[in-house]
Parts: C-alpha cells; sequence; structure tokens
C-alpha cells in the first residue's frame, strides 16, 4: 500500500472518530496539529471543522500556490485597512448568450434566472453542459470560456483546453 494511500485511510479514519471527541481531546487535537493553544473562545463545532481541515491538509495536502496567495494578499488588505474586498467572479445575467464552437459544431447556450437553457432542456450548471455536449467531464466555465485555463507549466500531462469562441450578451449596454 502506497504511503498515500495509508496516509488517506488514517486520516479518513481519525476524521470519523473527531465528532465522538469531547472538548479536551479536542484542544489536545488542536495543540498536536496547529503547535499552538486553540482560543479559548472557539465553539465545539469550529475546533472540529479546522482539526479536520488540519488533518486533511497534512495527510492529502493543502492549497495550490495561488489560492493560497490570494488569501494573503485578502488577509493582508483586511490587516491594513479593516476591510477586504475580493474579486468577484463574472455573473451572467439571464438572457445571456454563450456561443462555443467545439468539434465543429456550435453550441448556443441561454443564461435563465435559475440555470441554462440548451437544446430545449434546461440545465442546472455549465459544468453539466459542457458534460453533456463532451461527454466527459469539464468545468463549464472553462468550457465556456468564463475562466483562464492554466498556463501549461502549471497542468500536468493535462490536454491543452481550448477556449470559448465567443461570449455575446443581450445585455451588454445594462
Amino acid at each position: 500500500m502506497s504511503r498515500a494511500i495509508q496516509d488517506a485511510t488514517a486520516c479518513r479514519e481519525a476524521l470519523s472518530r473527531l465528532p465522538e471527541l469531547d472538548l479536551g481531546a479536542l484542544r489536545q487535537e488542536w495543540r498536536a496539529l496547529y503547535k499552538a493553544e486553540a482560543s479559548p473562545h472557539l465553539s465545539r463545532e469550529l475546533l472540529v471543522r479546522a482539526v479536520a481541515y488540519r488533518m486533511q491538509e497534512l495527510a492529502l495536502g493543502g492549497l495550490r500556490p495561488e489560492p493560497r496567495r490570494q488569501l494573503l494578499r485578502i488577509a493582508q488588505q483586511f490587516k491594513e485597512t479593516g476591510a477586504a474586498n475580493t474579486p468577484r467572479r463574472p455573473e451572467l445575467k439571464p438572457g445571456t448568450r454563450l456561443v462555443r464552437e467545439w468539434q465543429g459544431r456550435t453550441y448556443e447556450v441561454l443564461v435563465l434566472d435559475g440555470g441554462f437553457s440548451w437544446q430545449d432542456t434546461q440545465h442546472r450548471s455549465l459544468s453539466a453542459l459542457a458534460r453533456k455536449i463532451t461527454g466527459t467531464a469539464w468545468s463549464g466555465p472553462l468550457f465556456f470560456g468564463l475562466k483562464p485555463n492554466r498556463p501549461a507549466n502549471r497542468r500536468s500531462s493535462q490536454p491543452a483546453y481550448p477556449t470559448a469562441d465567443a461570449v455575446e450578451s443581450s445585455n451588454a449596454a445594462g
């Protein structure tokens, strides 16, 4: 059994026991994992969640560098100004048309209030649509060009994905 599988298995077992631990045992786990004392003001629920996160982080790996940098920037901004402005994802307004050419065919998706419409059927997510169109698991925002692809040097043996050819909006003025 590989070390990664052993770590994941041990982590899963430790996680399953966390809800049964009393407050003192949770604080002891915190000390062992974070090498510091937990605030006495933390609720039992928050202790369980933080200990579980740290166990998984140590066993399976933490955040990738870019999300880590983003969080550090947000924390620094909050420390300096007392407020943190997080970049918002672009919101798609109902009526927006997403157009994507893939394997010689053009696919047009209409944004609705509660999802997306394609070929007179409603779908709850762009990823569900991308999966239906391609037959494989895709990130819908990536497939439709709403999210940039990661640079090749950060990718491990993943194929290069094309971007959307066009995004048209019927509410471009507003």
